[in-house]
C-alpha cells in the first residue's frame, strides 16, 4: 500500500507539480493585491450598514434575520460575524468576508475552466486575469455582498455542468445548496435557477433518440432535485418576521413589465451605453478586447461552440435583463455575470499557445504588457484612491458624496481622544448608511459614546440636541455632511474638523464635526 500511495503521489506531481506550483504563485498575488493597505479605501454606505447588521445580529440572536427588515437576504452579514472575533477593525472583518468570497471565486473559475476546456494551462490564465482585473481587485476588497454572489454564480454553473455528466444526486443535492446559498445572498440569484436548464447543451447527443431523451429526461429529475433543495434552503428565511420586504424591496430596484412595454428602450439604451463606457475602464480596454478574439475564435471551433455559447447565456442573459428592468444600475451589480469574459480571455491566449509554441516567450511578454495598466490601477487604488481612474458612477458614490466615508477614521480618532473624560453624545445626519451606522460600527462595545441619527437637511440644529449639551458632564457632538448641512451658523455649534472628500465635477464636498455647545 506504502508502494501504490507513493506510486500516486508521484504520477500527481508528474501531471499536476507544475500546475500546482504557478496556481500557487497566482494564489500569493491575489492575497498580496487583497491585503495591501485594505482600509485605505473609505467606507461606503452599504458596507456601513451591513457591517453594523452583523454586529447587530452577533449581539441580539434574536435578530438574526435584521437585513430582512430591508429587504436584503442575510448570509453575507451570517458569514461577517465570526470575524470579529479575529479582527479588532470591523471594517477589515467585512471586507475579509470579500476577500475570501473572492478566493472561493478564484477556484471555482479555474476548476471550471479546466471542467470545460480540459486545458490546465488555460484555468492558470483564468486565474491569473481574475487576480489582475480592476473589477474583481476592486469588488473583493470591499464589504459588499457582490463578491459572494460572483462565487455563488461560478460554482452553480461548475456543479450543474459536472451534474449534465455524471447524473448523480448527490451532485444535484450539492447544487441545489450552493444555489440556495446564492439564494440567500441576493436576489439576483434566481437568475442562476434560471440559467442551469442552459447547460443541458453540455449534453453528449447520441444516435438513438430514445437514449438521448432518457439521458434529459433524468436530467431533468436532478434538475427537480436541485431547486427543491435551493428553494427550501431559501424558504428558511420566512422563520424571519420580515420575509415579505424581500419581494417588496426588489420592486424599488426594477421596472414592471407594464412599465417596460409603456417605454421599452428606456433604461435599456442608456444601461447599455453606460455598460460600454465601465467595461472598457473595469476590464482596461486591452483585456476587453482580448476576450472579444477569445470568444470569436471559440465560435469558429467545432469542438467548443456549444460551451461558449452556454457561457455566453451566463453573460449576456442576466446582462440584457438587468438593462432592461433595474431602476438602479452600477457596475457591482453586473459583476457576478463577467466570470465568462475573463475564460474567454483565457482561450484567447490558449489559443496562441497552441498555435505558436514556438513564439512561447513573445506571447508571455504580450500577456505581461497587456496586464500593465491593470496593476497602474491596482496601484492607484492601494496608494492614492482618488487618483485611480474609476467610472464616475463609482467615483461620486465612493469617493465623493455622502454615501463616502471619508473623515469617518478622522471623527473615530478625535472622539476616542476625547471620549476618557467623559460621556459623548454624537448626533449624526440619517438614520442608516454612513452616517450614523460608520461611526456606530467603532463604538460597538463602547458604553461611554452613544451614537444616533437625527435625519437629513438640517436647517437647524435640533432642540434635543442642544438640550443634551446641556445635561450633566456629557458632551454633544453633530457630524454632518457639509452639503447637506443648512445651519452651519448656528451659534451654538462650534467646528471642531473638517475632512475633505474627493474632489468632484460639482464641487468638494467635506465631513464635518461640531462641538454642540
Amino acid at each position: 500500500m506504502a508502494r501504490s500511495f507513493k506510486n500516486q503521489v508521484s504520477v500527481i506531481q508528474k501531471k499536476w507539480g507544475k500546475t500546482i506550483l504557478i496556481g500557487l504563485g497566482i494564489l500569493l498575488l491575489f492575497f498580496i493585491l487583497r491585503l495591501i493597505n485594505l482600509t485605505l479605501f473609505p467606507i461606503f454606505a452599504d458596507e456601513a450598514i451591513y457591517i453594523r447588521w452583523a454586529q447587530v445580529m452577533r449581539a441580539e440572536p434574536t435578530l438574526r434575520f435584521l437585513p430582512l427588515s430591508d429587504g436584503k437576504q442575510p448570509l453575507f452579514m451570517w458569514l461577517m460575524i465570526p470575524f470579529f472575533k479575529f479582527f479588532t477593525d470591523p471594517l477589515v472583518a467585512g471586507r475579509m468576508v470579500s476577500i475570501l468570497s473572492g478566493l472561493a471565486s478564484l477556484v471555482g473559475l479555474f476548476l471550471l475552466t479546466h471542467y470545460l476546456f480540459k486545458s490546465k494551462r488555460a484555468a492558470l490564465m483564468a486565474i491569473l486575469f481574475y487576480a489582475f482585473l480592476p473589477y474583481t481587485f476592486f469588488f473583493d476588497r470591499m464589504a459588499l455582498v457582490d463578491s459572494l454572489l460572483l462565487a455563488f454564480a461560478i460554482w452553480t454553473l461548475f456543479l450543474s455542468a459536472l451534474l449534465v455528466e455524471y447524473q448523480r444526486i448527490d451532485l444535484a443535492i450539492l447544487t441545489g445548496i450552493v444555489l440556495g446559498g446564492g439564494l440567500i445572498t441576493k436576489s439576483p440569484a434566481l437568475f442562476f435557477a434560471g440559467l442551469i436548464p442552459t447547460t443541458a447543451l453540455l449534453l453528449k447527443f447520441k444516435k438513438k433518440i430514445s437514449a438521448f431523451g432518457g439521458q434529459l429526461f433524468k436530467l431533468i429529475g436532478l434538475w427537480l432535485v436541485v431547486y427543491v433543495f435551493a428553494f427550501g434552503i431559501y424558504n428558511l428565511l420566512r422563520l424571519g418576521p420580515e420575509f415579505h420586504m424581500i419581494a417588496l424591496r426588489n420592486k424599488d430596484y426594477v421596472f414592471s413589465f407594464s412599465e417596460i412595454l409603456s417605454h421599452p428602450h428606456d433604461p435599456l439604451l442608456i444601461h447599455l451605453k453606460d455598460i460600454l463606457a465601465w467595461f472598457p475602464n473595469l476590464f482596461t480596454l486591452p483585456i476587453l478586447v482580448v476576450s472579444g478574439l477569445g470568444l470569436v475564435i471559440s465560435l469558429i471551433e467545432k469542438n467548443k461552440w456549444r460551451i461558449i455559447l452556454l457561457l455566453l447565456a451566463w453573460f449576456l442573459i442576466p446582462v440584457l435583463a438587468q438593462s432592461t428592468f433595474a431602476k438602479v444600475f452600477t457596475p457591482r451589480y453586473l459583476l457576478y455575470s463577467i466570470f465568462p469574459l475573463i475564460i474567454f480571455v483565457s482561450l484567447f491566449f490558449e489559443f496562441l499557445f497552441e498555435k505558436f509554441k514556438r513564439y512561447r516567450l513573445i506571447i508571455i511578454f504580450l500577456i505581461l504588457i497587456i496586464l500593465i495598466l491593470p496593476l497602474r490601477y491596482h496601484y492607484l487604488l492601494l496608494t492614492n484612491p482618488q487618483a485611480a481612474p474609476l467610472p464616475e458612477r463609482m467615483r461620486t458614490g465612493y469617493l465623493e458624496e455622502w454615501s463616502s466615508g471619508y473623515g469617518i477614521n478622522e471623527v473615530r480618532d478625535y472622539l476616542r481622544q476625547v471620549e476618557p473624560e467623559r460621556h459623548l453624545n454624537v448626533g449624526t445626519e440619517g438614520y442608516f448608511g454612513t452616517l450614523p451606522d460608520g461611526l456606530m460600527i467603532y463604538f460597538d462595545k463602547d458604553p461611554n459614546v452613544t451614537i444616533f441619527g437625527i435625519g437629513l437637511s438640517l436647517l437647524e440644529v435640533p432642540e434635543p440636541l442642544k438640550e443634551s449639551a446641556g445635561v450633566g458632564e456629557a458632551e454633544t457632538y453633530l457630524v454632518v455632511n457639509q452639503s447637506r448641512m443648512g445651519a452651519q451658523g448656528d451659534p451654538s455649534l462650534e467646528l471642531v474638523l473638517k475632512v475633505p472628500k474627493a474632489q468632484g465635477k460639482k464641487g468638494q464636498d467635506y465631513l464635518l464635526l461640531y462641538r454642540v455647545r
